[in-house]
């Protein structure tokens, strides 16, 4: 009788479906991907946008809506990157890499194990999008250093690729998805990293097994790190380098003080980038000459994410207008009848596949909403959908370079430092390294949560 039901239900909700809907998301997903005569992905999704107002797929009272969900996460994201690119041009991230290929100590698997777990810290505090616009290239420069050659190199890098995503799940700002998700059901950064610290855990360490195993035969047994120069010639900026570990330690402590303040995160790290733009433009001394171009950050900041979160969820809107969320509200619902482990597994894997077809970033929201519209369903099993939900959108995104921007972003740098994966050979490589993975992981929250709860 139930299955009936839900059956009945998806029938309804796939029936309401409006091709325009779909079309227009499609459009819309082709053209942030391909970004045609050098259009960002902000004039892509706001081309959607303005598409779904005017064929009345979403209307304008949706913009309100969409933007109370977004804006937070958009502009901490934004703060973040502007946070990154500073400390990238002092030479902190540079010093980072230098200190690591000492550290390895002339063996080739330690050195790509710390190259893993520092990717994993890089993306716990920066977010996996400054991992793969600043982590990637510094690491490919040290790469150069060392002189590895082309199997040697695509292991590491395809590991600071994977890594990226597949261990930004610890904190509510190491991913924009995290931030969206914890805001909509409004998660506390205290107990969002009570949650899923541990969980990352088990992405890190089964990560760096999975990544080993597979690329243990280009992995070199031993490198000489003689000829890099030594970690301190990497510093720009000396006071933007030695005051950043103040900023980011007031920064991390002002994460979990945020809710019991009333702030948004992104006030947080809004004041994190004006401390680092006012140390790096000297404000304080102004007949001191800046080191660093504040210009040249201010550029590079990710404005156009700004356009593109509010346009690219409009366009996801009008998917839940058109009753795509119904369809899976009802299979959610069928889902926690099967216990909390199944729930969670089913949830993961299929955010995953919409992440997978349609980008991690609109899944999230539209696999939230399906959540928040089941009806019936235990607290504790809602909760653990909800973080099996950004696993899914986070670490399950990988299996395709489509899944989320952080890939995205990590093919066109590699492609201007004419260093080209195609699509197959991407989605080869990352079926094998990511499914493993994310069925430890999801196995991990469903036997934590409980465990936590009680």
């Amino acid at each position: 009788m139930a299955a009936t039901a839900y059956a009945a239900a998806g029938a309804i909700a796939l029936t309401g479906f409006s091709a325009g809907a779909i079309a227009i998301f499609f459009l819309t997903l082709t053209l942030v991907i391909w970004q045609p005569r050098g259009l960002g992905i902000g004039f892509s999704a706001g081309g959607g946008a303005l598409l779904a107002l005017a064929t009345g797929v979403v209307s304008w009272e949706n913009v309100p809506e969409v933007w109370d969900i977004v804006w937070n996460a958009t502009f901490t994201l934004v703060a973040l990157i502007v946070i990154s690119l500073i400390l990238d041009e002092a030479g902190f991230f540079q010093w980072l890499a230098l200190h690591i290929a000492q550290w390895g100590k002339g063996k080739g698997w330690l050195l790509f194990s710390l190259i893993v777990l520092l990717g994993a810290a890089v993306t716990a505090v920066f977010t996996n999008d400054g991992t793969a616009l600043i982590w990637t290239p510094t690491v490919m420069e040290m790469l150069l250093f060392l002189d590895f050659g082309p199997n040697a190199a695509l292991a590491f890098i395809m590991a600071t690729g994977f890594i990226a995503d597949a261990t930004s799940l610890p904190l509510t700002v190491s991913n924009l998805v995290n931030i969206i998700s914890a805001d909509y059901f409004q998660i506390s950064f205290l107990r969002y990293a009570l949650v899923m610290v541990p969980v990352n855990f088990v992405a890190i360490f089964s990560s760096l097994a999975v990544l080993y195993f597979y690329f243990n035969q280009q992995i070199p047994s031993s490198y000489s790190f003689e000829r890099l120069p030594t970690p301190s010639s990497a510093i720009r900026d000396p006071l933007v380098f030695r005051c950043s570990f103040i900023v980011l330690l007031l920064l991390l402590g002002g994460y979990f003080l945020a809710q019991p303040l009333g702030l948004p995160v992104s006030s947080i790290a809004g004041l994190g980038a004006f401390a680092l733009l006012a140390l790096a433009g000297r404000w304080f001394q102004p007949s001191v000459q800046p080191v660093i171009n504040l210009r040249k950050i201010l550029r590079e900041a990710p404005w156009q994410v700004v356009v593109f979160s509010l346009g690219m969820y409009l366009v996801v809107f009008g998917l839940r207008n058109a009753g795509l969320t119904t369809y899976l509200s009802a299979s959610l619902e069928n889902l926690s009848g099967w216990g909390i482990t199944l729930a969670t597994m089913g949830t993961g894997f299929l955010a995953t596949l919409l992440s997978s077809v349609m980008n991690n970033l609109p899944s999230v929201l539209i696999h939230a909403l399906a959540i928040q519209g089941t009806s019936g369903t235990e607290a504790n099993i809602r909760e653990a959908m909800v973080y099996a939900n950004v696993i899914g959108c986070d670490l399950g995104a990988k299996i395709t370079p489509i899944g989320s921007l952080s890939t995205l972003l990590w093919l066109h740098i590699l492609a201007r430092k004419k260093l080209y994966i195609s699509w197959g050979q991407y989605v080869r490589m990352s079926l094998v390294l990511t499914l493993p993975v994310l069925f430890l992981t999801l196995l991990s929250l469903a036997i934590w949560l409980p465990w936590l709860i009680a």
